[in-house]
C-alpha cells in the first residue's frame, strides 16, 4: 500500500500574520523562507527540520512518512 503524503501547506508568519499556500519540496528541506508581506526571514524553530514543520498546517513529506528529514 503507498502512502499518500500532502505536499501543501499553509505557512503562517509569526510576525505579521499573513498566510499563503506553498507546495512543499519533495527534494530537499526547506531552511530558509521569506515572507511575502512583512519580508520577515522565517527559519525553523529549534528541534524542528524545516519552515513547513514550524510554521506550515502540515509537515514536511520525510515526517509525514515517518523519515528522518534533511539536517
Amino acid at each position: 500500500m503507498t502512502e499518500t503524503v500532502n505536499l501543501i501547506s499553509v505557512l503562517t508568519c509569526p510576525e505579521c500574520g499573513f498566510v499563503k499556500q506553498e507546495t512543499m519540496p519533495t527534494n530537499a528541506c526547506q531552511w530558509f523562507y521569506e515572507c511575502d508581506a512583512c519580508a520577515r526571514l522565517l527559519k525553523p524553530l529549534p528541534g524542528d527540520c524545516c519552515v513547513f514543520c514550524s510554521y506550515g498546517t502540515v509537515p514536511c513529506p520525510p515526517v509525514q512518512q515517518d523519515k528522518k528529514c534533511c539536517q
